[in-house]
């Protein structure tokens, strides 16, 4: 079977098993702060594990595409150097909701692995938890009881707790678990070392393929376990194992998922994959982060320096690093993969077709920045080793200069090491470690949360949202609570069984207000989030009284300016497409009672006349009055047939909410106003580039765009009175013109007063030996000195010339010498850098010219006179 046999045949298994078949969750995440990116396939399920949402289905199974760079899961450093690490990587697998259990899970894995992929049976181990007695759970006699029909004895293992007892966090729904392991050596390999002593061992034949997770208890913020309600199955079987195991190869990278781009890469580099270990690590390494890359890309997430963003700039900088350093690129090599990649994936992920000339674009400019970056890292090291003793203990490169290197630079500590050794120089590791561990430590005191367990007050499974249609509500309870300490500071985050309040999610901030008691007590909510499934209020304080029944107030003002500028960024999205074309798509937004912000696609600056076009396209939807139709309970058909837009990287339900406005119909779960007037006015502010191929726009609507035309008023005022006229471009033109020609008038002065000094220089010089020395405090413009010191270069011959200046309330120090005087060996960079001492400065520049500049203009003879002793002693020798 080929890969995409291979895909589709567990897929076709699951459904004969009236399993409902999803589409891959994106793999960037969003409204969950434990997360950056999809990690295993169970992800998008969450909120019904966690029960914050009810199931769907009792069954479902789908191919996930998931990332592990980061945090517990975090398999970079092993990608490329083995056989069977990936950063992105796709995650077979099949849920049950409260239905099926071990019998069944056990059961059709055995069969789809035997029956379906042909899988010699003598190659199959299984693992089963050993127990936990601590912790009252027993071993997994059950599961071990359903393997014993299948397989002998021998090849059933029992697992501890870190291989066999499965825990999405600290907290949460947790269980043992089965994994299923296949032996890929040779019949010799096994015949003289058994295949059960090689499980968990990380041997890169012995590996695992499937893990059956059955999810049973609730892990509590005290460490203690209770049982779960209901049980749930959760498998997760690695794609790129599945292939090498079917496809009899004893690496992943051997298969049809990878040789293709492996291939290309290979002849783009003048290799041949196999034939030299480090140009096959490096090759690896950047045809799995192409992977990584482009569907993150894909999914909406962008290089960057923040949070998801910087993880996959790391990514990409560390495959550019390997291209740069193995394979001798140093122009843009990654990009030109993306074709590959995309013909290879496309057909069962489309989000890689319609992407494809934007992630070509991001990756190239990111290839191009960081190949830059490298060639001044490299320079910045050369002048550090340059520094260092010519021989013996003292050519080390300290940790602190590596990690500056690393962290400021985005030089990587291995490259370091490398061009080290090459000019005989080691570089302090220990010290670099140190440093890179205290800025970890910084980073986790910086982003260490303390969460207490939940509270259960009113036993509600979901709480309803009420705000689109109301800004109060009465009759509102608590439903669950607890304690959120972070940065030494407390607060409390309240669910409630209904809430006007929206919570931070689309880019739209979330509101704010208060919760009142029937005493008129009041609890003030500070912010509003969207977690997981949950709308989490947050607040400084509880209520006096839990229990008590509340009224729950949106601060209205907040609210009706976050919904005008969320429905001006509609507009505005439209109006974009009607003006630069169909190619535009939203690729990130924020909405805030203040301003909006809105990234999208397209591949060059926006000219002024575009966005007034734009600006005019949104003013008139405005003056139409648009009256909002909205479908809440939509089917993704439905908002189809209506032309809803659909933004590649969310994840949309089966049923959605439909916004229109005249001509602008978009998928949108956030708050808008009840017609298009009440935007009032709409005015960008701003345009100018987020990333490559990425525009950005902001904008301002209502009250804060008629501040800003009243600021623009009063500037207008301001230049009427100062220019005396309301011909501004006229006035300013004249301004120009004469301030040309005043400049043009004084440079023709500083010429002849430069001319003339000169001559009284020359008059003034001290001979000293064969040499004329020149020594004056000039307070001119540093050109007039310059040129000066050069002509004086040009005229005299053998010269040394000391100029000290006081100009534009800072002191400078210049030094110019004959080029026989630098052959006797003075060096007028070094002279500066020494005198400048005296005005607390420093400099350089080139042997025969330099400059210095300082703080304390009252050293200026000093340093002169400084200058003078160094040049005088050179020459009198």
């Amino acid at each position: 079977m080929n890969s995409n046999e291979i895909r589709k045949t567990f897929l076709d298994f699951f459904r004969e098993k009236q399993h409902q078949i999803v589409p891959s969750a994106p793999m960037v995440v969003k409204n969950d702060p434990t997360l950056m990116f999809t990690n295993a396939g169970m992800n998008q399920f969450k909120d019904i594990f966690l029960g914050n949402q009810p199931a769907k289905w009792h069954r479902a199974a789908d191919t996930q595409k998931c990332l592990r760079v980061s945090g517990k899961h975090n398999d970079l450093e092993e990608v490329g150097h083995d056989t069977y690490h990936h950063t992105m990587f796709e995650m077979l697998g099949n849920w049950s909701f409260g239905d099926y259990f071990k019998k069944e899970a056990i059961a059709w894995a055995w069969e789809l692995l035997t029956e379906r992929y042909k899988l010699p049976t003598d190659r199959l181990y299984a693992t089963v938890f050993e127990g936990a007695p601590d912790e009252g759970v027993p071993f997994d006699q059950e599961a071990y009881d359903f393997w014993a029909e299948r397989l002998p004895e021998s090849h059933i293992l029992k697992g501890n707790k870190k291989d066999n007892f499965w825990e999405m966090g600290d907290t949460g729904p947790c269980g043992p678990c089965s994994e299923i392991h296949f032996d890929l050596r040779d019949d010799a390999e096994r015949a003289q070392t058994d295949g059960a002593s090689l499980v968990n061992k990380d041997h890169p034949q012995v590996i695992e393929i499937w893990n059956l997770v059955f999810m049973q208890f609730n892990r509590k913020a005290n460490g203690s376990l209770e049982p779960l309600p209901a049980r749930h199955v959760d498998t997760g079987m690695g794609f790129e194992r599945l292939c090498m195991v079917i496809q009899g190869k004893k690496s992943n990278y051997d298969t049809d998922v990878f040789q293709p781009l492996l291939q290309q890469l290979a002849t783009m580099a003048g290799a041949t994959y196999g034939a030299d270990n480090k140009k096959d690590i490096a090759m690896r390494v950047i045809a799995d982060h192409l992977r990584a890359i482009a569907f993150s890309i894909a999914d909406g997430q962008l290089p960057s320096n923040v949070k998801a963003g910087y993880v996959i700039r790391r990514i990409l900088r560390r495959a550019v690093r390997y291209g740069y350093t193995y394979l001798g690129f140093t122009e843009p090599f990654i990009c030109k993969l993306v074709p590959t990649l995309v013909e290879q994936m496309g057909g069962q992920f489309p989000e890689l077709k319609a992407q494809q000339q934007l992630i070509e674009k991001v990756i190239a400019e990111e290839e191009g920045s960081f190949l830059r970056t490298l060639a001044t890292g490299i320079n910045l090291l050369d002048s550090i080793i340059k520094k260092l003793p010519a021989s013996g203990d003292g050519r080390v490169i300290s940790g602190s200069d590596a990690f500056t290197l690393y962290d400021t630079f985005g030089f990587p500590i291995d490259l370091t090491q490398l061009i080290a050794s090459e000019q005989g120089v080691t570089v302090d590791i220990a010290g670099f470690e140190k440093e890179l561990e205290a800025q970890k430590n910084r980073s986790r005191n910086a982003s260490a949360v303390e969460t207490d367990d939940w509270v259960e007050v009113l036993p509600v499974e979901q709480s309803e949202f009420v705000g689109y249609d109301h800004t109060s509500y009465k009759g509102v309870h608590i439903a669950r609570y607890r304690r959120v300490t972070s940065k030494g500071k407390t607060h409390y985050q309240i669910v409630l069984d209904y809430t006007p309040f929206y919570g931070n999610m689309g880019g739209q901030v979330g509101d704010t207000g208060y919760l009142i008691d029937p005493k008129g007590e009041k609890t003030i909510i500070t912010d509003t989030q969207k977690e997981n499934n949950l709308t989490v209020h947050i607040a400084s304080s509880l209520p006096e009284d839990v229990k008590a029944e509340f009224e729950a107030v949106v601060n209205t003002d907040r609210r009706m300016a976050s919904a005008a500028n969320h429905t001006a960024t509609h507009l505005m999205h439209h109006a974009l497409r009607e003006v630069l074309g169909t190619h535009v798509e939203q690729k990130g937004s924020l909405v805030t009672p203040d301003y909006l912000r809105f990234d999208f696609s397209h591949f060059q600056k926006v000219t002024d006349d575009e966005l007034r076009q734009v600006e005019h396209k949104v003013n008139a939807a405005i003056r139409a009055n648009f009256i909002l139709e909205e479908n809440r309970h939509c089917t993704m058909e439905q908002a189809k047939d209506m032309g809803a837009m659909m933004l590649f990287g969310e994840k949309y339900g089966d049923t959605v909410r439909v916004v229109k406005y005249g001509h602008s119909v978009e998928l949108c779960g956030g708050l808008h106003v009840p017609a298009t007037g009440n935007i009032g006015l709409f005015r960008i502010t701003s345009e100018g580039s987020s990333a490559a191929g990425i525009r950005r726009i902001e904008a301002v609507t209502a009250a804060a765009a008629e501040e800003l035309c009243y600021h623009h008023d009063d500037v207008l005022k301001e230049l009427a009175n100062a220019l005396g006229t309301n011909q501004f471009v006229t006035a300013i033109k004249k301004m120009s013109e004469e301030s040309a020609e005043m400049a043009k008038q004084m440079g023709q002065i500083r010429q002849a007063r430069d001319r003339y000094l000169v001559e009284e220089l020359m008059e003034q010089s001290e001979p000293i030996g064969d040499y004329r020395v020149v020594s004056k405090r000039l307070d001119i413009v540093p050109d007039s000195i310059k040129s000066v010191a050069f002509e004086l270069r040009n005229r005299i011959g053998d010269m040394a010339a000391v100029f000290g200046s006081h100009f534009g309330g800072k002191p400078s120090l210049t030094v110019a010498l004959s080029d026989s005087a630098v052959a006797l060996g003075l060096n007028a960079g070094a002279i500066v850098r020494e005198a400048a001492k005296n005005i607390q400065g420093g400099g350089g520049g080139q042997p025969h010219y330099a400059t210095a500049g300082g703080k304390n203009s009252e050293g200026i003879e000093a340093a002169m006179n400084a200058a003078l002793d160094i040049i005088k002693a050179k020459l009198q020798a």
